[in-house]
């Protein structure tokens, strides 16, 4: 069986800057109250009028990855996008992406799993490079947030933890054994699906229905914060465990955890946990909010970048969200 490792990385984020003061111009709220509760200083937004989209975002996040692998598009295989805010109900981003970066007919993926889809589609991109299918997969995850919030004093909760941006790798076959993905494992609950969702328009409620009642807000995120905290924090250490046991290492040996940017104070407290010491963790949040399945590519971009990875490092990725869904994969660098 083969080996996958990440050969190439690149992110891209929009150029407006949107801090917690801009925010207390459209919304009663305050720097003090945000960075308290979240930690984000600062995020991303999309400015209206711009061409960027989760899809075009993600190729511009995709090139910069193919670059750095040293390849080019005609040697992807197979692309394998995670995103919860397509341009489209349907189609899916991947097959825009496919287009958008002038590529031979390859197939495309689409994964719907939130915070988690870029863990999930790491996963999935490791078994086609494992069984032989592929040999050089574009793992993508990428969101465009800020069109679908509601800016308001009502919607503060949820709206002031949310960025825009993509992130991508190029997940490679290689042939150096114990290097590369060594483990993942992929959870779900979905009995929990409604406390942190987007509910319409869907199927079972259309927008015709929606333009009938415009009390009915259930097209904009819902999150139970309380529980989704309380779940992030046992799921996370559960999987990351798991993982762990599954190559036989300790806490100690861990090089780098890169969490999935959802709140800095889960990702502090899944750190005392773990007793990692401030070098192990790697957290950029404050500069870019949620954003969901991007967060993990972009952090692992900036981490290289800061000499926080380095060859023969243990790298766990891990990601807790809506679904409920949770996972972690482990790399040796």
């Amino acid at each position: 069986m083969f080996q996958s490792r990440i050969t190439g990385m690149g992110f891209y984020v929009p150029d407006n800057v949107v801090t917690n003061h801009d925010l207390t111009k459209i919304m009663d709220t305050s720097d003090e109250w945000i960075q308290e509760r979240s930690g984000i200083q600062e995020r991303r937004w999309v400015k209206p009028g711009s061409d960027d989209t989760s899809s075009v975002m993600g190729a511009k996040a995709a090139r910069k990855a193919i670059e750095d692998a040293g390849l080019t598009k005609d040697d992807i295989d197979f692309i394998v996008f995670a995103t919860l805010s397509p341009d489209y109900y349907f189609p899916g981003g991947g097959v825009q992406i496919q287009h958008l970066l002038g590529m031979p007919n390859i197939g495309a993926l689409d994964v719907r799993n939130q915070c988690t889809g870029f863990i999930y589609s790491l996963t999935v991109a490791d078994q086609f490079i494992k069984t032989g299918m592929y040999k050089n997969i574009l793992v993508i995850g990428a969101e465009f947030h800020s069109n679908g919030l509601d800016k308001t004093t009502r919607g503060r909760q949820v709206a002031v933890l949310f960025g825009d941006g993509a992130g991508a790798v190029v997940l490679s076959r290689s042939d150096k054994e114990g290097h590369g993905i060594l483990t993942a494992n992929l959870h779900s609950q979905g009995e929990y699906a409604e406390q942190l969702a987007v509910t319409a328009p869907a199927m079972k409620k259309w927008v015709t229905e929606l333009m009938a009642n415009p009390d009915d807000l259930s097209y904009y995120p819902y999150m139970d914060g309380p529980l989704v905290f309380k779940h992030a924090i046992n799921r996370f250490g559960e999987s990351m465990e798991e993982a762990m046991q599954a190559v036989n290492i300790t806490p100690e040996q861990v090089n780098l955890f890169i969490p999935h940017q959802a709140n800095l104070r889960i990702s502090q407290m899944v750190q005392r946990k773990f007793r990692f010491r401030d070098n192990q963790v790697f957290n950029n949040i404050q500069k870019y909010g949620n954003t969901t399945a991007a967060t993990i590519p972009i952090a692992l971009v900036e981490a290289r970048e800061q000499g926080r990875i380095k060859e023969g490092d243990y790298v766990i990725l891990s990601a807790f969200g809506g679904g409920f869904t949770w996972g972690s994969v482990i790399l040796r660098w």
